[in-house]
């Protein structure tokens, strides 16, 4: 090692010798020098510049890689191998700048640690003999690395003591070497560049602490630039951008306190210069002329939503093992037909009736896929064989989404291919069934392009066939299959309902059911309700949504705290959910964009009132297909809608529906209307399947 850094430390021994012939002080040559090895390593930090420019304008490809095959470790791999290939990006470039900055440094260290052989170029034999007699006089080992520094203090403190070594070395100008030492200023703003802080803190403490404390300051600033300009390193994440930074100070603190000042001021300027550096090339060599930030942003955004899913390290050890069994069993067998997807228990609902109908009229195989290990479709396997249920978790469902193997997935879940779920790598002729899990319109209440990718759409209505053709033509999309499928879920709560046609109230029961996003009825306008109708007439129920009790319980209980005195027969507030009697056996609905509101009023064939609060939509450009959203259209149909400012009238209006005695009759007609096959219990579905299996199997 020694022999390596001897190698190293000869031509920048003579560099640095150059540089203090210049300006006669040590401490402004080690910074001279400094400023040199950046000069030097110039061209190399302009490659560096340009390759991260490189790295950071492919990021938003190499990010849609990793959502496109997430999870797949080895495809992402060779996916990106590829594209470094294409663009000829060299990912170990970095790491240059790093390797020629350690090499400087081993040098550095051998210069300042040994000055007598890189700096003064004395003969071997003579500095062996000044550190044995340096060595003798300070006590400091001969093995020590910092001999030659004390024989220095030795030197300038007691110049005759070493006069003795001319004659031992009579072929040596002894003398010359002697006074050259003495002549040599190694000061630096009144610091010794041969103190060593560690050695010295019991008598200069305060310089002894500085030194280190200037050198972790610059360490810490420069990453702090690193991590808000460098083009590369401002892409990290916290955890690498921060836990390099801790390193970094870490280890200028080491050097500041554990090696000669005069490394640490190497240190110190290498730092600043560096900071200088990489403002100058950011201004001659401007990422922002080559990178696309709002492309970078929107890549990112798409994979921490992937990332963002649940993992499998919330999955306990009976679940991984679970999950890795139904993964394995799910792939081993052949000739998959029909498969079912479902993100958790409470979606059965929406594929009952169609399963129910094909388990009935067929002897097909259910094989269903669900993210809810406690999914009642486990139980239900049990009453007939022919149901094949597995458990997978939601970051390992990306990976069996693209290996599918199948004729026929059906699912419920929208943005199929755009986010976290991709259409199979394996097969390209699996037929993709979207199926609903609400009434209202697809360009409305579902993200933009949430179904592109889809197949075969099951249709709750004729509004959703004219939504989705739009659609097509607007964004020139493949046309799809649009089966009437209708909702069998609306009818099943008309059964419920008629179950509880008998209940009696004495008063009128009034539902006052929000949803939960910003500025829902609660948040904005719950007391201009509760005042405006609290009476001996009515019986209000104030039943937030679930999400809002989990969220903002605390904001509930002020709530809740402040009606204390008028809770009772008027007014009371639910907050069990494990029973939705009271939804479907009140006579009145208030809410404000809640999908409950439709639902409600076909079921029960009762009123809504609805409350115009912040529009609660999930695509912003809805407009750019020209059809009002039915979750618009129908806020007055289905009831009354009011602005917040008009809730005064709220009693009125209520006293008005409840008096309408032909409004059930419209609601009937409307829900006529308004579903496909009503009271078909799913057989629509279950035909489309019958159909296109048959045909798969020819």
């Amino acid at each position: 090692m020694d022999t390596i850094i001897g190698w190293i430390a000869v031509p920048l021994g003579y560099c640095m010798e150059w540089c203090y012939n210049i300006l006669k002080n040590y401490g402004l040559a080690i910074i001279f020098f400094t400023f040199l090895t950046k000069i030097i390593q110039l061209p190399i930090s302009v490659w560096v510049q340009k390759n991260s420019i490189k790295m950071v304008k492919m990021q938003p490809q190499i990010n849609r890689i990793k959502a496109k095959f997430f999870g797949d470790k080895d495809t992402i791999a060779d996916e990106q191998s590829k594209l470094y290939k294409k663009e000829k990006y060299n990912p170990l470039a970095s790491l240059i700048p790093l390797a020629v900055q350690i090499i400087i440094l081993m040098g550095v260290v051998g210069v300042i640690y040994k000055p007598f052989n890189y700096l003064l170029h004395m003969p071997v034999d003579l500095i062996q003999a000044i550190n044995q007699l340096g060595s003798s006089i300070t006590g400091t080992p001969l093995e020590d690395s910092s001999i030659q520094l004390a024989a220095i203090d030795a030197i300038k403190a007691s110049p005759d003591s070493f006069t003795v070594l001319s004659q031992q070395f009579p072929n040596y100008d002894v003398s010359a070497y002697l006074n050259s030492i003495q002549a040599f200023d190694f000061n630096f703003l009144g610091v010794n560049m041969c103190w060593n802080p560690s050695v010295i803190i019991s008598t200069m403490t305060a310089i002894a602490l500085a030194i280190p404390t200037v050198a972790g300051i610059s360490a810490w600033l420069l990453c702090y630039c690193q991590n808000k300009s460098n083009v590369l390193q401002s892409e990290q994440s916290k955890l690498n951008k921060y836990g390099l930074m801790i390193i970094s100070v870490g280890l200028s603190l080491y050097l500041g306190f554990f090696v000669p000042s005069g490394i640490a001021l190497y240190w110190v300027a290498s730092n600043l210069f560096a900071i200088l550096q990489l403002y100058a090339l950011n201004a001659v060599i401007p990422p922002k002329k080559y990178v696309d930030y709002e492309a970078l942003e929107a890549s990112r955004k798409e994979l921490s939503m992937l990332e963002n899913v649940e993992t499998n390290k919330t999955q306990s050890k009976e679940l991984k093992k679970r999950e890795k069994a139904d993964y394995k069993r799910f792939f081993s067998i052949a000739n998959k037909h029909l498969v079912f997807y479902s993100e958790r228990s409470g979606f059965y609902k929406y594929f009952s009736d169609i399963i129910e109908n094909l388990l009935k009229r067929t002897n097909v195989y259910i094989h269903y896929i669900t993210n809810d290990p406690d999914d009642a479709i486990f139980k239900l396997c049990e009453k007939d064989k022919r149901i094949k249920p597995y458990y997978i978790g939601t970051k390992k469902m990306i990976t069996l989404m693209m290996k599918m193997d199948a004729d026929i997935v059906v699912m419920t879940t929208p943005d199929l291919d755009n986010y976290y779920l991709k259409r199979s790598l394996v097969r390209k002729d699996i037929e993709y069934i979207y199926v609903p899990h609400d009434a209202m319109s697809m360009h409305f209440s579902f993200r933009e392009h949430a179904f592109d990718n889809f197949d075969t759409m099951f249709c709750t209505g004729p509004h959703i066939v004219k939504e989705c053709r739009a659609s097509e033509k607007y964004y020139k999309t493949k046309e799809k299959t649009m089966v009437e499928f209708g909702y069998p879920l609306v009818e099943h709560l008309c059964k419920a309902n008629e179950d509880l046609a008998n209940t009696h109230h004495e008063k009128k029961q009034i539902l006052v059911a929000p949803s939960w996003q910003e500025d829902n009825l609660l948040d904005s306008c719950i007391d201009d309700i509760i005042n405006g109708l609290y009476c001996d007439d009515y019986h209000i129920i104030v039943r937030p949504h679930p999400e809002y009790m989990k969220r903002f319980s605390e904001k509930m209980n002020v709530i809740v705290e402040r009606y204390k005195d008028k809770i009772g027969d008027n007014l009371s507030f639910e907050l069990d959910f494990s029973s939705n009697e009271s939804i479907y056996s009140s006579d009145l609905l208030i809410t404000d964009w809640s999908g409950i509101s439709l639902e409600f009023a076909v079921s029960t064939l009762k009123p809504v009132i609805f409350v115009n609060t912040k529009m609660k939509m999930e695509n912003k450009n809805y407009e750019k297909i020209e059809i009002e959203p039915q979750d618009i259209a129908l806020r007055n149909k289905i009831g009354v809608a009011l602005d917040k400012n008009e809730l005064d009238k709220i009693k009125e209006i209520a006293i008005m529906l409840f008096s309408d005695e032909e409004f059930s009759q419209k609601l009937k007609d409307l829900r006529e209307n308004y579903y496909f096959n009503f009271g078909s219990n799913g057989k629509v579905g279950s035909d489309y399947l019958i159909k296109q299996l048959t045909s798969s199997k020819k």
